[in-house]
């Protein structure tokens, strides 16, 4: 056995799960191993010294340290002005690849399908059996209203009212409307938000249409969620690919087959509207489902740069957006009801549909509709007023349906009021035990169970067609034409025998990054490069080992205190070992962090969803640009590997599929599941997490260090044994005592 080294640390000084280190700590003694971990062994060191293991060395602070604000206002600024330039290319590319009428019909086909896979809906679910039910009637003023529910799907119930007038004859035209989000709630019972729209159902019946008003999924009498990544973190929600704007559209389909199931209903004059959410599910419906004649979405669009550049996202929950896997702006959706009349409306104060892009969302509109008529169908309605229902709003809506639906335009002589009490209109006296409105987001969308593949020809089969749907699925924002990395050597010094270099690259821009490289001074020709892939945690303890020699590197940056003792450290496993440590902090990390406030950081998130992205995937992005930036240099020859904890090792995992060379992977806590982490747009409907480390082990030797090793990545772990891979190519190790 090997001694140990002799040098003391000070206990707390370096060590738990922060990192990659040289050496581990217990009870003060600092001994060279594997990682960033507590627990001292010297089997590892033997280990390490025998096959030259990769460490870098990191700095955990006390449970006394009080932590340190550190300013984001440069990152804050670099994220607005990545969002700036994504939204201006999205918004340059909508419908710009549309020249003429041809044109239009051979895409349109297309992009409807997008719209429904964006959705959830690609394919169609089953179209089971409604189970229609009406559990009341209630009649006034010559209108009847009918308490009723359906079954979109199996157990998944949508509550609804259909006013119709108590004296007709023959089939009339027929209205969904769709509700936004106004709460009908009384001694912990949800009435629906039907109750609130129901105003307009009592107008349509007492001017000769069927009104059918359907409860949305989350303010319905059975209160289920739209705020998944909104309000509680339910990121996994956009690796399912997952959207409750999908279930909406849904239920508004099968609203249109039971309207079409009744004897008084003219099947072919069907029209939609609602405002604000019901806004947005008119446009869903309507682009999807040319039964739909007419819609008048009221106070439901605007474009992507009011979401994302002016932070109407702030203001909107989950059910206003398609998971934008094909990187639309809304024009497209609004072009997708061409040529079937459509009127836009909305008042010039509306604070989370401003004017600026209802106007926009028009004008790139109404071209389309110009190519199949010369008097398209498209209006655009603007009254004055904050985001209400107002009169002002009303009428238009109204005249538009006698115009297309009833070819009677007509003056508004009648306000429409509410007429009935939230008891009268509740449809469900009990709720039902078996319903799945509640858990919708766990099955609308399923995801993958690949199966394991039998011999080495079928996984290679699966393996393409996983990294093929990674492309074109999770990362289709990645740049189709990279920009020169533009690498600049940004810093270069010695100090006690250790060379510090950076260098500066584009990685995207506006996002310049830096690449730090140390090794001993003296080293002319590593074995072994280990690039460190930091998240917030270990940039600070990258910078508190090296903040006491190299403070010069991050000038008027407010540094964590440096300890000279692990400072000396560092240069023993310099000197000690022939390899050399690169270092890179993706985007959002470090000197690129965004503001921490817990709002803050859940809107930026969703931002980078609404451009058809996440932040881990451009983050990924950046880690394969420091790979490319370190073959620039004289490093370019050198075996490398990779390293990385948690998410960002995920990140990591996910980098290295798509770079060549990469000779070895050791990742720290990496989650085994996307519903976990990382965020990656739509991947969990392809793989997950056990496949990618498959993907990743016939590539690279991949090392994975676990609390509960004996338990975990048996996907990959049976797939090495079946195909007879190397031992080398998947080990799982335990984390040290102190890291699990």
């Amino acid at each position: 056995m090997l001694p140990l080294p002799s040098w003391r640390i000070p206990r707390g000084a370096i060590g738990a799960s922060r990192g990659p280190v040289p050496w581990q700590t217990r009870r003060g003694q600092a001994t060279f191993g594997w990682s960033t971990h507590h627990a001292a062994n010297r089997i590892l060191l033997l280990v390490a010294l025998l096959l030259a293991l990769p460490c870098s060395a990191t700095v955990t602070a006390t449970a006394d340290d009080a932590p340190t604000t550190k300013p984001t206002a440069s990152g804050d600024a670099l994220v607005a002005e990545y969002f700036r330039r994504e939204t201006r290319s999205l918004a340059d590319a909508c419908l710009a690849d549309v020249k003429d009428q041809a044109d239009w019909q051979a895409k349109r086909p297309e992009y409807a399908r997008q719209l429904r896979e964006m959705l959830g809906l690609d394919p169609l679910p089953e179209r089971t059996p409604l189970q229609a039910s009406t559990t009341g009637v209630v009649e006034r003023d010559g209108i009847v209203v009918e308490k009723l529910y359906f079954q979109s799907s199996p157990q998944l119930y949508v509550t609804a009212n259909l006013y119709r007038p108590a004296q007709s004859t023959g089939r009339l035209p027929a209205i969904l409307y769709v509700c936004g989000h106004g709460p009908v709630k009384k001694d912990g019972v949800s009435y629906g938000n039907k109750v609130t729209y129901q105003h307009h159902g009592a107008w349509f019946a007492r001017h000769g249409y069927v009104c059918l008003i359907i409860d949305s999924l989350q303010l319905g009498e059975i209160e289920a969620t739209h705020h998944g990544t909104h309000r509680f973190g339910m990121w996994w929600w956009l690796s399912r690919g997952y959207t409750p704007a999908g279930v909406e559209a849904w239920n508004c389909i099968r609203a249109l087959d039971y309207l079409q199931s009744r004897d008084d209903v003219d099947g072919e004059r069907l029209g939609v509207t609602g405002r604000s959410g019901g806004g947005a599910y008119s446009w869903w419906v309507a682009a999807l489902d040319e039964r739909i004649k007419a819609a008048a979405p009221v106070a439901g669009i605007t474009d992507l740069h009011d979401h994302v550049v002016d932070h109407c996202v702030e203001g909107h929950c989950d059910c206003m957006y398609m998971v934008n896997t094909y990187r639309w702006d809304y024009p497209q959706v609004s072009a997708l009801v061409a040529p079937r009349p459509l009127l836009i409306v909305n008042t010039d104060r509306d604070s989370i549909f401003p004017l600026r892009g209802v106007v926009s969302t028009y004008e790139k509109t109404r071209p389309i509709y110009e190519l199949t008529s010369k008097t398209p169908p498209l209006g655009l309605t603007i009254a004055p007023g904050p985001h209400k229902d107002t009169q002002d709003l009303q009428v238009p809506v109204f005249r538009w349906f006698d115009a297309h639906l009833k070819a009677q335009p007509r003056l508004i002589e009648e306000a429409a009021k509410p007429r009935f009490t939230p008891e009268e209109l509740r449809v469900f006296s009990q709720l039902p035990t078996d319903e799945r409105n509640t858990t919708i987001h766990e099955s609308f969308v399923a995801a993958a169970s690949p199966p394991l593949p039998r011999d080495a020809q079928e996984w290679k089969s699966q393996s393409e067609g996983y990294r093929e749907s990674l492309l074109t699925k999770a990362f289709r924002a990645w740049p189709a034409q990279p920009e020169p990395l533009d690498v600049r050597p940004a810093y270069d010094k010695t100090v006690d025998g250790v060379r510090m270099r950076a260098y500066d690259f584009t990685s995207q821009t506006p996002y310049g990054l830096r690449l730090y490289v140390a090794q001993r001074a003296d080293l002319a020709k590593p074995d072994l490069v280990v690039l460190n892939v930091l998240d917030d945690a270990h940039w600070t303890e990258f910078q508190s080992i090296y903040a006491g020699a190299f403070a010069d590197l991050w000038k008027d940056a407010v540094l964590p205190e440096a300890d000279e003792k692990v400072s000396a450290a560092n240069r023993k496993m310099f000197a000690s070992f022939p390899w050399a440590m690169a270092y890179v902090a993706p985007r959002g990390v470090g000197p690129t962090a965004f503001d921490p406030a817990e709002r803050k950081q859940t809107h930026i998130r969703r931002r980078f969803y609404l451009l058809g992205q996440t932040l881990e995937s451009t983050q990924t992005w950046d880690v394969r640009r420091a790979i490319q930036t370190l073959r620039t240099t004289d490093l370019k020859s050198t075996p490398l590997w990779l390293q990385s904890h948690g998410s960002m090792a995920g990140v990591t995992l996910y980098a290295s599929l798509f770079e060549p060379q990469i000779r070895r992977l050791d990742l720290y806590g990496l989650p085994q599941s996307h519903r976990v982490g990382p965020t990656l747009l739509n991947v969990q409907r392809y793989l997950d997490m056990p496949q990618a480390v498959a993907m990743a082990a016939e590539r690279s030797s991949v090392v994975l260090y676990e609390d509960r090793p004996e338990e975990t990545w048996q996907y990959p772990r049976e797939l090495a044994k079946r195909l007879e891979w190397s031992a080398k190519q998947l080990q799982v190790r335990a984390l040290p005592k102190g890291d699990q």
